[in-house]
């Protein structure tokens, strides 16, 4: 059964570059992004960790804990980065997690239930372990994607959407499309006018349904 949007997401407890890890544990108190590869030594996913281990300093701003996934183990992990690091000129400082019996990546839907890992495999044998999750403190699922293994992932637009719903979760609003901080926001329609007014001051309507105002979590 796939995961879904305000579901708990599965804990587990598994090796990893930085030793086991119980995940909810992990997370603590934190926002996390999961974000998963079919395979060590590939080359779009060598250019994706590197993009986000660039994007360090912009994840701790946000208190954003990030992890990675594959099936491989965490000493193929580790020999890795060093490639990952040569690549993108950044310390990649987050922990990779082995998922060698595939039980995260079958407790998160990335593989089906009756997948295995055969001998000499090759990425293609785990094209669909290459999703990003976001998860709210709470341990919620917030937002999920899935890309194939041709494309890069954006991870821009995973730290705007991280933005979103952070401020949407502080502020109780909504993102109109292609939404960045300071821009305006869209107030919920379960709000009233005279509750709008009284929470978020002047605003604009559009039509009854559709109401704007300016960025709380720019101020």
């Amino acid at each position: 059964m796939s995961l879904r949007i305000n579901q708990t997401v599965p804990d587990f407890e598994a090796d990893s570059t930085e030793g086991q890890i119980r995940f909810h544990d992990w997370i603590g108190d934190s926002w996390a992004i999961l974000f998963s590869h079919p395979k060590d030594f590939t080359p779009v996913c060598t250019t994706e960790f590197g993009a986000v281990a660039q994007l360090d300093a912009e994840w701790k701003k946000r208190g954003v804990k990030v992890i990675g996934i594959s099936v491989d183990d965490a000493e193929s992990h580790r020999k890795w980065k060093t490639d990952i690091e040569g690549f993108c000129g950044a310390e990649a400082g987050f922990p990779i997690i082995a998922d060698g019996d595939l039980e995260v990546s079958k407790a998160y839907d990335m593989l089906p239930a009756e997948a295995y890992l055969p001998e000499g495999r090759t990425a293609n044998d785990t094209a669909s372990v290459r999703a990003v999750y976001v998860i709210g403190p709470d341990k919620k699922l917030k937002l999920s994607m899935t890309y194939p293994m041709n494309v890069g992932r954006n991870f821009a637009e995973i730290l705007r959407a991280v933005d979103a719903l952070q401020a949407a979760a502080e502020h109780g609003i909504a993102m109109p499309a292609n939404w960045e901080r300071g821009r305006d926001v869209v107030i919920p329609a379960t709000v009233t006018d005279e509750d709008a007014k009284a929470k978020f001051g002047e605003f604009t309507t559009h039509f009854p349904y559709l109401r704007t105002t300016k960025d709380p979590s720019a101020a």
